[in-house]
């Protein structure tokens, strides 16, 4: 299963819409795009595995791997990019604010319900730029 993540990218931020199966699942929140620095910058666009993982701070959320140059790169819960977020991607079903979202929680247990089906195996998020997300 692919999660396509459709990004716009912006000074401060980076906004982008998740789409499975060609679905609307959810909007995301990233930091913007700064050369691929750890812990200020998003990913760079890709396909990479992702897998179910699980901590005591966002519980249960995917870890996205073989990210160059990165490590911990995960898919978890956040309302805030410049607050919350260090290098990672947050889900979050509205935007509310340049960097802001709500329901973050709310939008990664979609994304996860819809993984579930295919018990997370095979699992793949497909980053790119998107003009309309």
């Amino acid at each position: 299963m692919v999660i396509e993540l459709g990004r716009t990218y912006y000074p401060e931020w980076t906004k982008g819409l998740i789409t499975i199966n060609n679905v609307i699942v959810s909007n995301s929140l990233e930091l913007p795009w700064l050369d691929n620095r750890r812990n200020v910058s998003c990913i760079p666009e890709g396909i990479y595995p992702i897998q179910k993982r699980h901590s005591p701070r966002f519980r249960d959320h995917l870890l996205i791997g073989d990210v160059p140059g990165r490590d911990y790169i995960l898919l978890h819960p956040a309302n805030d990019a410049s607050e919350e977020l260090r290098g990672c991607i947050a889900p979050v079903m509205q935007l509310v604010g340049s960097d802001k979202g709500s329901y973050s929680r709310i939008a990664l247990e979609l994304i996860m319900a819809n993984l579930a089906q295919v018990n997370y195996q095979n699992c793949f998020i497909k980053i790119y730029e998107s003009l309309d997300s």
